[in-house]
């Protein structure tokens, strides 16, 4: 696996933190006890119990890694000379229609199929995992309802010499603006205003 397929699969996990958010919202399950005859079940019941809620924590867990890694590695890391925008398009809205199609059914997959019954956690497991085949071989990582909530911005620009490259930015652009820009993979790019 090269490089920027493994940051597409990462970046895949992480836009799934809001997933892993609602999933663990709708099923934790907390015991509840008052008065003197009250005790305390232990981790291994309270494990038991809670199985998906588990999982959705190791995963917002790996997506707030991932994060910190995607800053480290590619925020921080826009090199390329400036250049400047000569048409901008914007495509925010890819974001939400990802949020839609995507991670409303699967937060619905629980509420309609009970995941602790016979297999359809598995289902939603195989589903999760097609979902992010179909998302890394068709270069949609930048789709990323949870880098939206961390005010990343998605835009189609032409620059000179380049056109149709798409770029996510913490910063608004604007045509005329000039960018430093890093390649993530094929014409996806993260830039910053120069």
């Amino acid at each position: 696996m090269n490089s920027a397929t493994g940051l597409k699969l990462q970046l895949y996990v992480l836009s799934l933190f809001i997933l892993f958010a609602l999933l663990f919202v709708n099923n934790v399950q907390v015991p509840t006890c008052y008065g003197p005859d009250c005790h305390f079940l232990g981790w291994s019941k309270l494990f038991k119990e809670n199985i998906i809620p588990a999982f959705c924590v190791a995963g917002m867990i790996a997506g707030v890694l991932i994060y910190r890694n995607f800053k480290y590695r590619v925020v921080k890391a826009a090199k390329k000379n400036p250049q400047q925008i000569q048409k901008i398009e914007n495509l925010n809205f890819e974001t939400l229609s990802f949020l839609i199609t995507y991670v409303v059914p699967l937060v619905c997959f629980d509420l309609d199929f009970h995941l602790y019954e016979k297999r359809n956690g598995l289902m939603l497991v195989l589903v999760m995992l097609l979902m992010g085949w179909i998302y890394v071989t068709a270069n949609m990582f930048y789709t990323n309802p949870t880098l939206a909530v961390l005010r990343f911005r998605i835009y189609k620009v032409d620059l000179t010499g380049e056109e149709g490259i798409v770029v996510i930015t913490r910063e608004k652009l604007v045509k005329g603006d000039s960018i430093k820009y890093r390649l993530i993979d094929e014409n996806i790019y993260f830039a910053k205003k120069a």
